[in-house]
């Protein structure tokens, strides 16, 4: 569903991806992770168009994303970065409804499909007509994934999602999340730096340092089969989510 082909990008002088490639097959979700500065948000703007790499390609369900096609495919992927980034002056209703207004939906349809994302989301309906600056920090991010979902993507592109979250709400949303994903059979690309995260939600682990990939594969291949020294540093380092890790397995 979704290629990363030898994609390498520089700002100046400074090399923020080096040769990536990886690949997240339909209705699996990947995760990138790796320490601050590695390159996973830069990558992510490479996958959503944002940003042109100097060399490579990036492949949608074989489609090559370009200039010309950026507009289309990205109405093929919802978006959620930190913090939901909800425009302000608008409503919950108003955030969710943005894009089927602009491409021209029905009021009916569209009703249709934001009631049906609030009982998805398990929000209460009354929450759909406050302003994000109304809402508690787990409502904002659950109203940030229905506007990611509301044209019914492919696929899904989740840029730190939890991070701003506190430990108890952000524990029910993965948890929520996880089985929603599974559910509707979305392929998932998630950037997080909390390896415990990457292991309860990934399929696929994607460890990045320096802009490129140490390692791709399982957390099990991570833990057991560290392919280089920092892997077994950078696992080490969050030694207080160690037993949370071993107990996904």
């Amino acid at each position: 569903m979704l290629a990363v082909q030898k994609i390498s990008k520089s700002f100046g002088a400074t090399e923020a991806l080096s040769d990536v490639s990886l690949e997240v097959a339909s209705g699996s979700t990947g995760v990138i992770i790796g320490p601050s500065g590695c390159g996973k948000t830069t990558l992510v703007r490479v996958i959503m168009g944002l940003v042109s790499p100097d060399r490579g390609q990036v492949r949608f369900n074989g489609e090559v994303l370009g200039q010309k096609n950026t507009s289309e495919i990205r109405h093929g992927i919802g978006y959620v970065v930190q913090g939901g980034a909800l425009f302000p002056h608008m409503t919950a209703w108003s955030n969710v409804a943005l894009m089927p207004k602009y491409l021209g939906w029905s009021s009916t349809e569209i009703s249709r499909k934001v009631n049906s994302l609030t009982e998805i989301m398990d929000l209460p309906s009354e929450v759909l007509n406050q302003y994000p600056g109304e809402l508690s920090g787990g409502q904002r991010q659950r109203v940030s994934l229905m506007r990611a979902l509301v044209l019914d993507p492919e696929v899904l592109v989740l840029d730190e999602p939890f991070g701003a979250l506190d430990p108890i709400v952000r524990f029910q949303l993965q948890t929520h999340l996880r089985t929603l994903f599974r559910r509707l059979g979305k392929t998932v690309l998630m950037v997080t730096h909390d390896i415990a995260e990457a292991a309860f939600f990934g399929d696929e682990i994607i460890l990045m340092r320096s802009g490129m990939i140490v390692q791709q594969g399982s957390i099990s291949d991570l833990l057991h089969r560290p392919k280089e020294e920092f892997v077994e540093t950078f696992v080490s380092a969050q030694r207080t989510l160690f037993d949370s890790i071993q107990a996904l397995e």
